[in-house]
């Protein structure tokens, strides 16, 4: 049986101090790496080049729509997405090795990632085993449309993998503010435009939730110090996120009273 082949796909903005150990996981071994830049101004694109991607420069239509200019690029049987923060272990290589040399029925797989928190990979807190779906043949899958954290849509049968994605996910406590920052803004925006209502103590309630469920329920507590940053981190981003869709409502409202 031929050996099917495999495309990488990432895509990037300003990662140019992540994306080369990401590149180096996959580069001897991966049939090609497509890497879409939006804008960066670090020499992201340089360097992916230099390490044999191939690069195209374009604008941001958001992650989903982004990842799917990406996988039209694809000209490999398989395709595995990857972020610049990620990195494909060995192990998870061989994996993937087994699969395109010996053929499979399933049209994608699941594998764990373990994630690092503020220099700490965590066991619990709901970031472990935390699987996600990224080998997929190419022509059975495709990314929803959504700006932030989009899901794979797949054609066929899913299956496992053991081995994980090591994810180098948030270093220090400013970037974990500047992800909360934006990321309820994404998702504010998200469920204003799906006409869903927020109230002041609706937001205080889900932030309270989400302290509750990673702390307790999924067992941050024993992911020390870390665990209970987390969990107050979940929180905060919960909250600003339906205080902001609350806030959404009444500028709209005013503007509309004009």
């Amino acid at each position: 049986m031929k050996r099917a082949t495999l495309s990488v796909i990432i895509v990037a903005m300003n990662e140019a101090h992540d994306i080369g150990d990401c590149l180096e996981s996959v580069r001897h071994w991966a049939d090609e790496i497509i890497v879409f830049d939006s804008g960066s101004t670090d020499g992201t694109p340089a360097l992916c080049r230099e390490l044999g991607a191939r690069v195209f420069e374009t604008d941001w239509p958001g992650d989903g729509p982004q990842k799917n200019r990406a996988l039209a690029q694809a000209r490999s049987d398989w395709v595995l997405c990857l972020d610049a923060d990620e990195r494909a272990t060995p192990e998870l290589r061989a994996e993937i090795d087994s699969i395109l040399t010996n053929g499979t029925p399933h049209a994608g797989f699941s594998t764990p990632r373990r994630s690092s928190f503020c220099g700490r990979f965590m066991k619990h807190s709901g970031w472990w085993p935390d699987r996600i779906q990224r080998l997929f043949k190419r022509d059975s899958a495709r990314f929803t449309d959504v700006a932030v954290h989009p899901s794979l849509v797949i054609d066929g049968t899913l299956g496992k993998f053991n081995s994980p994605i090591i994810h180098f996910s948030i270093p220090d406590i400013k970037e974990a503010l500047d992800k909360m920052n934006a990321y309820s803004s994404a998702g504010a925006q998200i469920l204003f435009e799906r006409g869903k209502q927020a109230s002041l103590s609706q937001a205080i309630g889900h932030g309270l939730w989400a302290f509750i469920r990673t702390y307790l329920i999924q067992l941050g507590f024993l992911d020390g110090k870390e665990g209970f940053i987390l969990a107050i981190a979940n929180a905060e981003g919960t909250y600003y996120r339906y205080l902001k869709l609350m806030l959404m409502h009444r500028q709209n409202s005013k503007n509309g009273a004009h």
